[in-house]
């Protein structure tokens, strides 16, 4: 994935807007670079077809190969206690096959917030959503430590038991689907904001930030009196409840919203709160930004058997070794040209590490 021709990030060969027309890929680099692919690699029946790529991906078995990719992860990958640990899913939107009545994929990521990485991934089965996934693939994944952050799809007690029953910390947000809790919730934080003398004792922290034209003020309570949230002996080692504020003004505008989490963290520290309510929108920019930007995730048409996820798991490789080569400067899609262009480049970015 790192050194194949721009248009080959659309699917197994297939055009997109750098590549120009034609099929440019996997195939058309390897005979690009075939003598160089002779130093190191020994290719008896000549160089792999495009459907030859095509079935190797669609049998490969996933779950096998999502090991082997956290297991090096592991390894690759700094354990700091506190690290910030967000899952999220995204959807391959061009993997849906309509005449096989067959819905795009949806993948769940864990994206390690401190080392820019992705730390692994799981499909969610077929007529079911994140809520089984998630455990899934906190199962697979190393958290002794950590802080595990989800939006409001994790927001259930078993995801909460599994996330503790790893040695982790949670920060869940909550909206419409805990509607108890939420109410909850917005009374509670209510009575601390509104001053009342006998509110739960609370922390609070605020920051400001200014640039292109606007002021955001981002404002958060923590405190750790949670005896009145509903069924809140449910919610494995539940310790405190959270709510951040941001107030947006531009052009004389104000603009505010209100984002409310349960988290098994009881230590008042409201400005560490924030840092990992805000950390988890990284996973946006960090990650599904750049898969969709720098790889054209959302343009690949891949739909038989399990090309679509092994492929994007492949893409996701790519995307950590790029990550971590930090001697280049520019971008993502930059960065993938020169590996395409400079053999001493691309082994670099290979072997870092090794």
């Amino acid at each position: 994935m790192l050194g194949i021709a721009p248009g080959a990030c659309a699917g197994y060969g297939a055009p997109n807007s750098l590549a120009g027309p034609g099929r440019i890929g996997k195939t058309d680099f390897g005979r690009a670079k075939r003598k160089w692919f002779a130093t190191f690699l020994h290719l008896p029946h000549g160089l792999p077809s495009h459907d030859t790529f095509g079935r190797v991906f669609a049998r490969l078995d996933p779950v096998a190969f999502e090991r082997g990719f956290i297991d090096w992860m592991n390894v690759l990958a700094k354990k700091t206690l506190g690290r910030l640990i967000a899952i999220d899913g995204k959807t391959l939107r061009a993997s849906f096959d309509k005449a096989a009545e067959q819905s795009p994929l949806h993948l769940v990521s864990a994206w390690c917030e401190q080392n820019q990485t992705v730390l692994g991934q799981w499909a969610t089965a077929a007529k079911s959503n994140e809520i089984t996934a998630i455990p899934a693939l906190l199962e697979l994944l190393d958290l002794d430590g950590a802080v595990v952050t989800t939006d409001a799809m994790g927001c259930q007690t078993a995801i909460a038991e599994k996330i503790v029953s790893r040695n982790a910390d949670y920060v869940l947000q909550v909206k419409g689907n805990q509607p108890k809790l939420e109410a909850a919730l917005i009374e509670l934080f209510g009575e601390i904001l509104g001053g009342d003398p006998h509110a739960a004792p609370s922390q609070m922290f605020a920051e400001v930030e200014k640039g292109h034209g606007r002021i955001e003020t981002r404002r958060c309570w923590m405190t750790t009196r949670i005896h009145s949230l509903p069924e809140a002996d449910q919610w494995a080692a539940l310790s405190s409840a959270v709510c951040v504020e941001s107030l947006r003004r531009i052009d004389g505008k104000e603009q505010r919203d209100r984002r409310y989490y349960i988290s098994s963290i009881g230590k008042l520290d409201a400005q560490r709160m924030l840092g990992y309510a805000r950390g988890h929108w990284g996973v946006e920019n960090g990650l599904h930004w750049c898969l969709d930007v720098s790889f054209d995730e959302d343009c690949r048409r891949i739909r038989k058997g399990h090309g679509a996820e092994n492929f994007s798991r492949l893409t996701r490789i790519g995307l950590n070794l790029l990550k971590q080569e930090q001697t280049n400067k520019h971008g993502i899609k930059t960065k993938r040209l020169r590996c395409g262009w400079d053999h001493d480049y691309l082994l670099k970015v290979l072997t870092q590490g090794d």
